[in-house]
């Protein structure tokens, strides 16, 4: 229950930040217009709103509503989701955002989206210089990684460096390495010593999707970073002993180690460990779940040697856009799989962007998560689908191009249209999390 008021904590608080920077955007440049704005609202406030306020002089209400599915601004003579039929039926006023330029109506329509993205941008580049970048090179990852059966299907073996697609050396293993992995044609990986050549099928993201198993992830020694059991205290083990042999059978990676200890519960096993470059052997009781009583070092940062890049203020702006537009490239190239049987399966809701966050606080990834979510949130309402940013953009394109604006019967039903599609979404989103959460 504490994991999920963290995790759902996180998600709330940075959806609130998203919606109001978004919201914002529309409403500074229908300000700057003399656009008249007569809401803006965190959440959306059917029937009752948790708070609203209205400043003396303002024409524009203040207000939380109840419901958690984002936010809105609502301009004066425009079409959106509030479906103000008795004003739109009323002649144009100078203040409405009809009787204003197309060239302005699609600044306030697209600074939602441009606020969306300069903000991850911002995020990026504060995350860079507060923290830097560190990051585990995959060249130093000296035991190699461990592949899931869709890899090892195709020619991986346990314990291969991953080295380059084809003539792209892969540096650092995340989600754009994964891209790389999947586009090439051929991978290169260091077995035993030699470079071997993995030839990489069309339809690997597919069958990836398909099996749900992953990629890979890092293989690395069981280390021992605390003694907790009486057993492994008397037994003499300490702090840094890196477990290689368990009863004979050489263990060198921590899988091999859980393995073996496993199968040997409840038993007495003699194990081998290295220490300050010595080898001690020594006997310890598993208890009847395959523990020793030892808690091992589970994070390869603290095992392999890592590199991190330091910026300083100026620096690391460049830093920040490079990264958020990297981001953006890669989550618009993975969006093609989405239409294909299995991208549908994997489409999730605020379940899934809630497991996002980790189950602990932690700024770092609060932030960056954040702004990776920005960027979808951005590229997700310029989308021209009616009710969106984008499918507003669409219509003023339309009527920049021909010089003759949509009736507003048209946008109204475009716009009913929208909503539409939209809820159809949510529902089939969350409703996979559900089948998730239940089936898994």
């Amino acid at each position: 229950m504490e994991t999920f008021l963290i995790k759902a904590l996180q998600l709330i608080l940075s959806l609130s930040i998203l919606v109001l920077v978004h919201e914002f955007g529309h409403f500074i440049f229908a300000r700057l217009f003399k656009v008249r704005v007569e809401k803006f609202y965190l959440f959306f406030d059917p029937w009752l709103s948790l708070f609203k306020f209205k400043p003396e002089n303002s024409d524009t209400e203040y207000g939380i509503g109840w419901l958690p599915l984002g936010g809105y601004c609502k301009i004066s003579g425009m079409i959106d989701e509030s479906l103000d039929k008795e004003q739109m039926a009323e002649p144009p006023k100078p203040y409405e955002f009809r009787s204003k330029p197309a060239g302005q109506r699609l600044l306030i329509m697209t600074a939602g989206v441009i606020f969306n993205f300069l903000l991850a941008l911002f995020i990026y580049s504060m995350v860079l210089l507060h923290w830097g970048d560190t990051y585990l090179p995959l060249k130093n990852v000296t035991y190699g990684m461990e592949y899931s059966n869709t890899f090892r299907n195709i020619g991986f073996v346990d314990g291969d460096i991953l080295l380059k697609a084809d003539t792209t050396i892969l540096e650092r293993f995340n989600e754009d390495c994964l891209r790389k992995v999947v586009k090439s044609k051929t991978v290169t990986v260091l077995r035993d010593g030699k470079e071997i050549i993995i030839a990489i099928p069309d339809d690997l993201m597919q069958r990836i999707l398909r099996d749900k198993e992953g990629f890979a992830y890092y293989r690395y020694p069981m280390i021992v970073s605390e003694v907790n059991g009486p057993s492994a205290i008397e037994a003499g083990l300490k702090e840094n002993d890196r477990i290689t042999c368990v009863n004979g059978i050489n263990t060198a990676v921590a899988t091999e180690v859980v393995g073996e200890l496993y199968a040997n519960r409840g038993n007495t096993v003699r194990i081998e460990v290295m220490r300050n470059g010595r080898q001690v052997a020594m006997d310890i009781p598993v208890d009847t779940a395959g523990r020793l009583g030892i808690t091992a070092k589970a994070n390869p940062l603290s095992i392999y040697k890592t590199v991190t890049v330091r910026y300083n203020f100026f620096s690391s702006f460049p830093a920040g856009a490079r990264l958020g537009i990297n981001t953006l490239k890669g989550y618009v190239n993975d969006m093609k799989y989405v239409f294909t049987k299995e991208g549908a399966k994997s489409v999730g809701g605020f379940g899934a962007i809630g497991n996002l966050f980790p189950a602990t606080w932690n700024w770092r990834l609060f932030w960056e998560r954040t702004a990776f979510l920005s960027i979808i949130l951005a590229f997700m309402n310029i989308l021209p689908v009616p009710a969106l940013d984008g499918g507003h953009v669409m219509f003023l394109l339309y009527e920049v191009v021909t010089r003759r604006k949509p009736g507003d019967k048209f946008l109204e039903y475009a716009q009913i249209g929208g909503m539409i599609i939209l809820f159809s979404l949510i529902i089939f989103a969350n409703g996979n999390d559900l089948v998730r959460f239940f089936f898994r």
